[in-house]
């Protein structure tokens, strides 16, 4: 199979090897991308790929909770041009369409009673959604798509969700903690603190147990093959591999990573003296964290159709 500098490309920029690093792991692939990174890091030239933060699309992510602290929502919009996505008017849209997530609870984009695109439009309830998408696009003479949307609705009583966005709309989170309401102060301020954290800190899962078996599984092959390569006992091999294990769950887990306020607590450490400050045990239940334009599972953007 011929290796082209566009695929030398991608796995240069998934993993920060070299040029000449990457064109032999996917020679050696036979141009498997996601083979070839697994050959890097047996290597020790590249670390765990995050793909998310390289994104290339344009447009805002935008959040809204409500002031209770009950129901909060993420959305993207996708646009042309960065020079449409900084427009005060775009903005508007955005975050508007994120509090009528919120408030009116669609259920998908496009199908049903209840898709975002077919409800009366807040602002004016006399065009739905998608018109007034339409209109957008009419005033600011680029097409645009709303790409997804997240939204949270706590079940009990004592629970709190908290958002953060980062920048002009490059990252978005929302974030749920059970155990009391967000008319804690101190309870707002952990569920502020921990979006940032996972807008900083990109997370995969909230705890380890979260992991998927077969996730963990080919992490212990790759460190496993890596312990390999220094030609120590197995035993050794063992616990050196079971030491990466370790360190993946700190870089991938929420609860187990430093706190990038403070490093020297873990997020855990972070909730549970909040825990003892209010005198109520608190659990992160969830969170999702957004990056414009990122690759995900879900339906493609939906257009205004003009």
């Amino acid at each position: 199979m011929e290796i082209t500098a566009t695929m030398v490309k991608e796995l240069r920029e998934a993993t920060g090897a070299g040029m000449m690093d990457c064109k032999k792991a996917l020679v050696e692939t036979a141009g498997d991308i996601e083979r070839a990174v697994d050959v890097l890091r047996t290597k020790g030239l590249a670390d765990l790929a995050k793909k998310a933060g390289r994104a290339t699309n344009e447009g805002l992510v935008a959040a809204f909770v409500e002031p209770s602290g009950r129901i909060g929502a993420l959305v993207e919009v996708n646009c042309e041009t960065d020079f449409v996505a900084r427009n005060a008017e775009f903005t508007t849209f955005t975050n508007a369409l994120a509090e009528q997530v919120a408030v009116d609870a669609p259920e998908s984009l496009t199908e049903g009673d209840a898709a975002l695109f077919v409800q009366a439009w807040k602002r004016n309830p006399s065009v739905t959604v998608k018109e007034a998408l339409g209109e957008q696009v009419t005033k600011l003479g680029e097409n645009m798509g709303i790409a997804r949307f997240a939204r949270y609705e706590v079940a009990g009583d004592a629970a709190a969700i908290g958002s953060y966005v980062h920048g002009v709309g490059r990252i978005g989170v929302l974030v749920e903690v059970a155990g009391a309401t967000i008319d804690r102060a101190e309870v707002a301020t952990l569920v502020r603190d921990l979006a940032m954290h996972a807008a900083a800190a990109a997370p995969t899962y909230t705890t380890r147990d979260e992991v998927p078996a077969e996730v963990i599984e080919h992490e212990k092959s790759i460190y496993m093959a890596q312990a390999a390569e220094t030609g120590k006992p197995q035993a050794i091999q063992a616990k050196i591999a079971d030491g990466r294990l370790e360190k993946y769950y700190k870089d991938v887990c929420l609860l187990e990573q430093p706190f990038v306020k403070d490093p020297d607590k873990s997020v855990a450490q972070l909730v549970t003296e909040v825990s003892r400050t209010i005198g109520a045990p608190l659990t992160v239940v969830r969170f999702t964290r957004w990056v414009l334009g990122e690759t995900y599972t879900g339906p493609e953007p939906e257009t205004c159709g003009c």
